[in-house]
């Protein structure tokens, strides 16, 4: 796995009655993902009635992808999603600069950091 490699894993919690429109909302963004972010590799989004949430794993080039990300799609979905449900906690795993983290603290995402320990790819 590249050093510079970043994996965001978090956490959608929906306002009753409103995981259906919270997944539309996530359709649209991994579409815009796909469309505009090249360097956003792999994006997942996994719906739990259960949990009334979304999970969700993004997985970036870099520091730099991520930071486009939060500050292009992010941006422009973060209000929709903000009125339907509640974020966090979201962890990003990979070197992300200080100022990175410090957005996402304005954001209130309830971030949580770690870099890579140990791993494979196949």
């Amino acid at each position: 796995m590249d050093s510079q490699h970043i994996t965001v894993v978090y956490k959608w919690t929906a306002q009753p009655g409103k995981l259906g429109e919270l997944t539309d909302i996530y359709r649209d963004v991994t579409k815009a993902m796909e469309q505009n972010e090249p360097g956003a590799e792999t994006v997942h989004v996994y719906a739990s009635e259960n949990d009334n949430a979304l999970y969700v794993r993004d997985e970036f080039t870099d520091a730099a992808a991520m930071g486009f990300h939060l500050t292009t799609t992010a941006a422009a979905h973060f209000p929709q999603l903000l009125a339907i449900a509640t974020p966090g906690p979201f962890f990003f795993l990979g070197d992300v600069p200080d100022e990175m983290k410090q957005a996402t603290e304005q954001m209130q995402l309830g971030g949580e950091f770690a870099t890579h320990a140990a791993g494979f790819d196949r």
